[in-house]
């Protein structure tokens, strides 16, 4: 066996880690089929050639683990270079090679570890009252430096440059967090940049999150007035020597710089002739003020970066320029994205350039921006000189397909604007393709929808006045999430700021970070008032997301941290009254935007607190399967009492005697089916019921986002896979497809966002990105594909496959990157049956289903043989358990 893709939480080589206990991950790789592991060895050392392992050797552990091995040496030490190795041994006990080494190096492990001030710039009252402050400072060194760090953050959004170059690739950083409770701060390797002799390292800081404009109603200086820096630069010299370069008072600042006006909604206005070296030794620039040390600011909340920074990943070039009947000239990008275009432009001095962001064409095919809420979308760039300048926003991102070009010196060409596409840089681990172009087409559209609302946070929208984390949007999506992406560290970080965040009572706010606190008033579904705001499916977040992180990557770690958040929350619910094991009452959304809600509402038409009932029975189920995961027996036994409690007076107060339910809607049936709130013999009853209520309504999708997610898994669950087929691949309003036949390329908000007269949903709340309805993508890879989690063995150590075929369909295939190595469940319809691809990864095992009375391997019946091992196999079909290896079979 060869190991490869050693990681270290997650992370290959990361750089500035503060987790004292780090984990290790490692996959293998064999030429033989059936491969497991036997047993490990892990070495951890300072020393790259490893001559002495002087912190951790665990010598040969026999055990099967290869995911998240915990460390279990000497303790770790702040600002150190560790380099880490590991070798296996297999089944019949034969030794692999060392792995490539790998390594990791701590930052602070303590804020008693930082050494610097947080500073802020003195107040030039000349200078435009929305100008970005510059800080800067020079600094000389007079040997060769062998190794440089710089850690830094900001109260605001920070540029960090470094002798005249911008210091990492990362975009928006530090992200977005409870800044007054927990702020993150980056590391970066500057070894390259420092210059022997003068030096000049600065600043440009942002509103941002921090101080800029949030909300519905634009309210700012949310988390404080002040923009201000606190950094770090370690520099360990060739001969030993070390020197830090700190941020004090000897800094200077200015609010003279370039950068006169940036806002997340709003954009960005950028006056090329305000340039400033301020990065470069010996800068001549006169205006400079002193800066102010912020002694009484603390520290206590600086943590080390948890997730991937906001990166540009990719590049699309407009498609064409269009002239729209008013006149307007309009780049079109092909794509919905979000990230900012990148434009090159020559003219004279004081021209300008402005670009105006926006989702869609109206009906008549102008330019429309009313959904945007009063986000203006808008980047100006003022020309200094005749030379061709080439712009990017810096501290500002737009959600758009269509560029309006309302200002640019000179003739227009596509080839000289390209969008740059910005997310957390998280890797693709899941692949569909198929011949089918609807499906494939959606799929990119919930891939692209993920992109677009991944920018640190997973907000519900990139475009209008909101962009905030709505807890119920990545509540039903965190499935489909993990599918498509890497998530884990995303998605832990945020759950961080939930718990954080999380009312003393143990409500969970709508919206996390939370902007509202007990002083304003939400607006939205008619509530107001000055209460705390807890809605069921949306503060189900706090314990259906750890426990989606947990099936997906086996992460216990997950829940242990999240735990006292997830039984706060279900203690919360408990409180509610007026009985202890219903939810009734309190500030509930219900099913959202479904189509069956009455006029004028947002809210669906099921009765919130059946639907409130549902989520504490599910959220009660699964508290009682994290506490004994994590050993929490007690815990454990008290929650499995109180679900089934919940399900008995569920049972008693919405089903009748004869079965059916008091509720009659789909999303109804749907959540009593798919939470097992009934009987086996009900929860059929009710797929079969729904099945013939998509008859019968020609498969309308009318469902909202509490329906919605379940709707197919419930009647495939339950032998209705062909109903599930019919409401996928239906083309005609309202639906999945009609989206797609409508030239989406991103998932809408409202299933009739675009109505097909060509009229719009209402402006106040249209987004044309938004990833809610986007969740059947979990569907569409755990039963046509057929990749499937085992609960025993989550994270894909055992998994099962089963897919489902339906006569739309001539073909798919899933690719899944997962902890273990490449998952690949596929079939294609031939003439002589249904061909099966299917990849197992080493040192895992799949439980394979396959349908057909003739199932054939390399033209032979299909029988016990080296990976392959029947468990039961009838006229009707074949279950099989894989090893690792490659297997294709032929079923007729």
């Amino acid at each position: 066996m060869r190991i490869y893709d050693v990681t270290v939480e997650y992370q290959r080589n990361p750089l500035g880690l503060d987790v004292r206990v780090p984990r290790f991950s490692w996959k293998l790789e064999s030429k033989e089929k059936g491969d497991f592991q036997k047993a490990y060895q892990i070495q951890i050392s300072r020393l790259e050639n490893f001559q002495v392992c002087d912190c951790w050797d665990t010598g040969k552990v026999i055990s099967g683990d290869s995911v998240q091995v915990e460390y279990a040496g000497e303790p770790l030490e702040k600002f150190t270079l560790y380099y880490i190795r590991v070798k296996v041994w297999d089944e019949k006990g034969q030794e692999s090679e060392w792995s490539d080494t790998a390594q990791f190096e701590t930052a602070m492990l303590s804020c008693e570890d930082w050494s610097a001030d947080w500073i802020t710039p003195d107040y030039d009252y000349t200078a435009p009252k929305t100008a970005c402050p510059v800080l800067r400072k020079e600094f000389e060194t007079d040997r060769k430096v062998k190794r440089a760090r710089v850690y830094v953050t900001a109260k605001g959004l920070y540029e960090l440059r470094l002798n005249g170059k911008k210091v990492g690739s990362d975009f928006l950083t530090p992200g977005w967090t409870a800044y007054n409770k927990r702020t993150m701060y980056q590391t970066y390797d500057v070894t390259d940049m420092i210059a022997e002799g003068g030096n000049a390292i600065g600043a440009t800081i942002g509103s941002g999150w921090y101080k800029g404009e949030l909300g519905w109603r634009s309210r700012r200086n949310l988390y404080g007035g002040r923009e201000a820096l606190i950094l770090e630069l370690h520099l360990t010299y060739e001969d030993g020597g070390k020197d830090i370069i700190v941020t004090d008072d000897t800094w200077q600042s200015t609010y003279r710089g370039p950068v006169v006006y940036s806002e997340i909604y709003h954009g960005e206005t950028y006056d090329s002739r305000r340039e400033i070296d301020f990065d470069k030794y010996g800068c001549s620039f006169r205006h400079w003020f002193g800066v102010r040390v912020m002694g009484a600011v603390t520290k206590e909340n600086l943590i080390a970066q948890e997730c991937p920074p906001v990166r540009e990943k990719l590049v699309i070039k407009p498609v064409k320029l269009i002239i729209t009947p008013r006149g307007e000239q309009v780049l079109d990008m092909g794509q919905e994205m979000t990230g900012h275009v990148r434009f090159h432009v020559k003219g004279n001095r004081g021209d300008r350039v402005i670009l105006c962001h926006g989702e869609i064409l109206d009906r008549e095919g102008n330019f429309y921006t009313e959904n945007l809420k009063g986000a203006k979308q808008r980047i100006e760039y003022i020309l200094k000189d005749e030379a061709e300048a080439v712009f990017q926003p810096h501290f500002t991102y737009q959600g758009f397909r269509y560029v309006k070009i309302e200002a640019y010196p000179g003739e227009i060409h596509c080839d000289d604007f390209e969008g740059a596409v910005l997310y957390s840089d998280l890797k693709q681990t899941g692949f569909f393709e198929t011949t089918n172009n609807d499906l494939r087409q959606l799929t990119q559209n919930i891939f692209w929808g993920q992109r677009g609302n991944f920018v640190d946070i997973p907000t519900d929208c990139p475009q209008r006045c909101e962009r905030l984390g709505w807890t119920g949007d990545i509540q039903i999506f965190a499935g489909t999430a993990a599918l498509n992406m890497e998530i884990p560290l995303f998605l832990r970080k945020w759950l961080h700021d939930l718990k954080a965040e999380q009312f003393e009572s143990g409500g969970v706010p709508w919206v996390v970070p939370d902007i509202y606190d007990d002083t304003y008033a939400y607006d939205l579904a008619g509530y107001t008032g000055q209460s705390e705001k807890t809605a069921a499916a949306w503060g189900d977040a706090s314990t259906i997301c750890p426990w989606s992180l947990y099936m997906a990557y086996g992460d216990k770690r997950i829940l242990e941290e999240q735990f006292e958040s997830m039984c706060k929350y279900v203690e919360f619910i408990r409180k509610q009254g007026p009985q202890e094991y219903t939810w009734e009452g309190g500030h509930q959304l219900g099913d959202w935007v479904a189509l069956d809600a009455p006029y004028g509402s947002f809210v669906g038409a099921t009765d919130v607190d059946y639907v409130a009932t549902a989520f504490y029975a599910k959220s009660a189920e699964i508290l009682s399967k994290a506490a004994k995961i994590i050993g929490k027996w007690e815990e454990h036994l008290r929650y499995k009492e109180l679900h089934e409690k919940i399900v008995e007076a569920f049972q008693q107060l919405y089903v009748e005697e004869d079965g059916s339910l008091k509720v009659k809607t789909q999303t109804a049936l749907i959540l009593a089916a798919e939470f097992e709130l009934v009987p086996e013999h009900l929860a059929k009853k009710y797929s079969a019921q729904l099945a013939q209520s998509l008859k019968e309504t020609n498969y309308d999708l009318i469902t909202g986002f509490v329906g919605t997610p379940y709707i197919c898994h419930v009647l495939s669950r339950y032998g209705h896979g062909d109903a599930a087929y019919k409401l996928l691949f239906k083309r005609e309003y309202p639906s999945w497809m009609y989206q797609v036949t409508q030239g989406a390329t991103t998932v809408w908000e409202h299933l009739d966002g675009i109505r097909p007269d060509g009229t719009l949903w209402n402006p106040r709340m249209n987004s044309f990105n938004h990833y809610a309805y986007g969740s059947v993508a979990e569907w569409i890879f755990r039963e046509i594909a057929g990749l499937q989690i085992c609960e025993n063995e989550p994270g894909y150590k055992r998994f099962l496959i089963r897919p489902c075929v339906g006569e739309q369909l001539e073909d798919a295939r899933f690719t899944y990157e997962s902890m273990y190595g490449t998952i690949v469940s596929g079939w294609e319809k031939m003439a002589d049956g249904i061909k099966y691809e299917i990849t197992v990864p080493v040192n895992t095992t799949a439980e394979v289903y396959v349908q057909g009375n003739k199932i054939l391997q390399n033209g032979r019946a299909i029988h016990d043989e080296e990976g392959i091992h029947i468990i039961e196999k009838d006229d009707k079909g074949c279950l099989m358990e894989l090893a690792g290896g490659t297997y294709e079979f032929i079923a007729g």
